[in-house]
């Protein structure tokens, strides 16, 4: 059972969260804070598996939360939840220690599917940031700018850092696993990128 707190100074936000998750089978809502304070109150109390950061809590700033709350080994990573999609915040608060991030008008599905990818220990970019990532600006890396990844390779890449299994990303494309693993492949051979993790790490943060 995932344990849940949502911080979020709106009550309205806070409720519908916790219609959502009553649906979960394995998510529970332990507790929920409207301030940066109740929050550290909370961590100093009790046990729990994610935080859903809200990152415009009045009087706080959240990317300084976020900092102090991932410094310490013994607290829960951090799924943000925000109304800002734009690469920018999202960057911010990655750069802060926060492990996901996501907008408020995602849909349900890619709420639950956020929080089991956060709280089993990976990362998430929801889908309305990861599309301005990978397409809004050039798709190559810092160590060598000549290396630019195919319009499929980019598609491939943004389904994978979403949490996107191999299988997944072939029915989504009708195309089948071999194709989709011969991309992931020569993804990883363009990026000079050994495993997985370092695969979501570089699409998360080296990409803009």
């Amino acid at each position: 059972m995932i344990r849940l707190l949502i911080v979020d100074d709106h009550e309205l936000m806070r409720e519908g969260l916790k219609q959502l998750f009553e649906k979960s089978d394995d998510i529970i809502v332990a507790a929920e804070a409207a301030t940066g304070e109740a929050l550290l109150a909370y961590l100093q109390q009790d046990h729990f598996d994610l935080i859903m950061l809200d990152v415009s809590l009045p009087g706080v700033n959240s990317f300084e939360l976020a900092q102090i709350i991932a410094a310490n080994s013994q607290y829960p990573p951090i799924l943000v939840l925000s109304m800002h999609d734009d690469i920018q915040s999202a960057r911010r608060m990655f750069k802060a220690g926060a492990k996901g991030y996501i907008t408020k008008n995602s849909n349900p599905a890619e709420l639950i599917r956020a929080v089991h990818k956060v709280a089993l220990g990976g990362k998430y970019i929801g889908s309305e940031v990861s599309e301005q990532m990978f397409f809004s600006q050039k798709m190559m890396t810092s160590e060598n700018p000549q290396i630019v990844l195919t319009t499929r390779e980019l598609s491939v890449l943004k389904l994978l850092v979403q949490g996107k299994k191999v299988t997944e990303i072939a029915h989504q494309f009708d195309l089948s696993v071999k194709t989709i693993s011969a991309h992931k492949i020569n993804i990883k051979q363009k990026l000079s990128i050994d495993n997985d993790a370092d695969l979501i790490r570089y699409g998360i943060n080296n990409l803009t």
